[in-house]
């Protein structure tokens, strides 16, 4: 049995100490937002914050991180208004999505250590793997969470959760269908 924090909620697997976190999270409690990509480590689509840091939750064993506080993407904001979240929505980085989550929490990891990190450091901490190449937009939408946690910007959120496709629209541009031919 390990017992550790998700989501500010204390937890104990009955699970093999070998379980991989990633299958405890979306397994046991139902936290589907954490992604399997590789199974290596290496693609970072099961990445969350564990105690502050970025980690590949494919590679961790559950007993080895007793009383650790783990943070998954459906953790990071309940009203999905973590400012790397509407960065990443205002930025327009989001292409199939599957490898988003974990970018969001590494790169919500970084800047709670460096709210003003360069290009190069971005560059550097989220080397998640993304086949949509959508890499530059992270970069800017990293910068961007930045600025609206060091208070420069104001992002405007999103629509919320569950709400009308048209009323998303209104919010979102992007969201407008187009037009039937």
């Amino acid at each position: 049995m390990s017992r550790f924090t998700v989501n500010n909620e204390p937890i104990e697997y009955k699970l093999d100490n070998e379980t991989p976190l990633l299958w405890a999270l979306r397994d046991a409690s139902n936290l589907t937002g954490t992604k399997y990509g590789c199974g290596t480590g290496q693609c970072g689509a099961c990445t969350v914050d564990i105690d502050g840091r970025a980690v590949r939750s494919c590679r961790v064993p559950i007993g080895s991180i007793e009383g650790a506080y783990v943070t998954t993407i459906e953790g990071l904001s309940k009203e999905r208004n973590h400012p790397v979240q509407l960065a990443f929505i205002a930025e327009s980085v989001s292409q199939c999505g599957f490898c988003i989550p974990g970018m969001i929490m590494a790169a919500a990891a970084l800047l709670k250590r460096n709210a003003d990190p360069s290009e190069a450091l971005i560059r550097e901490q989220i080397t998640n793997l993304c086949r949509c190449g959508v890499y530059p937009r992270v970069v800017e939408a990293v910068q961007r969470a930045g600025r609206a946690t060091r208070g420069e910007e104001v992002i405007p959120a999103g629509p919320r959760p569950g709400i009308d496709p048209a009323d998303s629209a209104r919010l979102v541009p992007a969201l407008v269908p187009l037009p039937a031919r």
